[in-house]
């Protein structure tokens, strides 16, 4: 049994891991708190339902729309809210607070149109996979799959790309980025748009799951902050590490305690590393000058 509960937990952790991903990408260059990131998530969740399960297209391909219009989306909100303020020079409080306004904007407009019900994908009973008394089901083994394949490929996109190496250079020295010639706008637009795609990959293969309601963007939102902050800010690769150690403790707490202690031990794990270690498992210590 407490292998089961190691598995649900090693599953949940790599989609925080997508998630924290998708925040890390925004924060760690841009050093915007990009709490519109609920938003696209929960966007992303509603497109998926309805070129799936309305418009009746495959899985695949629903997943493939979805992903687009989210990089879309992200874009749109480097363009239309963060870009201006960046060229006025507005302080990180100003930003987000408009982070929050553009959230609560895209998340009532989602419940107005689609109500706030939560709505299933699949009503069929889904296949599983049993070794033993382990059991995976379908979507556990999608997540497992996808989510894994999405990891590596960004692992290795970040450290050996030549686009991987401009997204560490713009999070180590903006300043010096731009004084070296590269265009930090179109940057900028590249990682909004790698955001939300990982962002809808997350939402996809949840929603797949779980089902969706307009309100599940703000408790993964919080789960993938706590994951980029224990991993380590300023590492995107630790925002893995952060992910998969959340969804394992969660995952143990249920089987030892009960599933309403989750979100206690969530923030009670934040605080410790505040505290304690602020940089985080992986991070460094910046020196302030």
């Amino acid at each position: 049994m407490l292998l089961q509960f190691l598995i649900n937990g090693f599953i949940t952790g790599i989609l925080y891991s997508i998630a924290a991903i998708g925040f890390a990408l925004v924060y760690n260059t841009t050093r915007i708190f990009h709490i519109a990131a609920a938003a696209v998530h929960v966007v992303a969740a509603y497109i998926f339902y309805s070129t799936y399960h309305i418009l009746g297209l495959p899985l695949v391909l629903a997943g493939i729309i979805s992903t687009l219009l989210s990089a879309l989306l992200s874009i749109l909100c480097e363009w239309c809210v963060y870009r201006p303020q960046y060229i006025k020079n507005a302080s990180i409080n100003v930003i987000m607070i408009s982070s929050i306004g553009l959230m609560t904007v895209l998340i009532n407009m989602v419940a107005m149109y689609f109500g706030n019900e939560t709505k299933i994908l699949n009503n069929n009973i889904q296949a599983t996979y049993t070794w033993g008394t382990l059991i995976v089901t379908h979507p556990q083994m999608l997540q497992l799959i996808f989510g894994g394949i999405f990891i590596i490929i960004f692992v290795f996109f970040v450290r050996y790309s030549r686009f991987g190496l401009r997204i560490n250079a713009l999070s180590n020295n903006p300043i010096l980025f731009e004084t070296l010639g590269f265009n930090i706008y179109i940057t900028r637009t590249y990682i909004f748009a790698l955001s939300g795609i990982f962002l809808a990959l997350n939402s996809c293969l949840s929603a797949y799951d779980i089902g969706i309601n307009p309100y599940t963007g703000m408790p993964l939102f919080i789960n993938a902050m706590v994951a980029m902050i224990i991993g380590g800010v300023g590492r995107f690769d630790a925002c893995i590490l952060g992910g998969i150690s959340l969804g394992i403790l969660q995952s143990f707490l249920v089987y030892y305690f009960s599933a309403n202690w989750q979100n206690a031990i969530t923030f009670l794990l934040l605080l410790l590393f505040l505290f304690f270690r602020p940089q985080g498992i992986l991070g460094y210590k910046k020196r302030t000058v």
